[in-house]
């Protein structure tokens, strides 16, 4: 089996960023819908057994704020990828790729480009 081209491996790049950012802002949905639960649960005045909600309260808020950081670097990571993607497209094109090359990484830059 040949080596994937270099427009097959930045295209798989771009993917991977992609679902990476999907997977954290869905586990940002998690964490927030979890500290809503804590937040009223702790509003309501019920204990629970150990006595530290103040605590995990505190804790996921951290992992919250945690999570948002990570968004600032990954975009950039994104969009350089996105760039590189898109320079690899021109030189693919102009070497006569392979079809179905071309057509996925046009799919996955149309798909970055929505993202963003």
């Amino acid at each position: 089996m040949p080596a994937p081209s270099p427009l097959a491996i930045t295209t798989s790049s771009v993917q991977r960023l992609l679902k990476e950012e999907a997977s954290y802002h869905k586990e940002l949905a998690d964490q927030e819908k979890t500290l809503k639960g804590l937040e009223e649960k702790l509003k309501a005045g019920s204990a629970d057994e150990d006595g530290n909600e103040a605590f995990m309260l505190k804790q996921h808020q951290t992992a919250i704020e945690q999570t948002k950081g990570v968004f600032g670097p990954l975009k950039q990571r994104i969009a350089d990828a996105v760039t590189k993607l898109e320079d690899q497209l021109a030189v693919a094109e102009q070497a006569a790729a392979p079809e179905a090359e071309i057509t996925q990484a046009k799919a996955v830059l149309a798909q970055a480009k929505a993202a963003a």
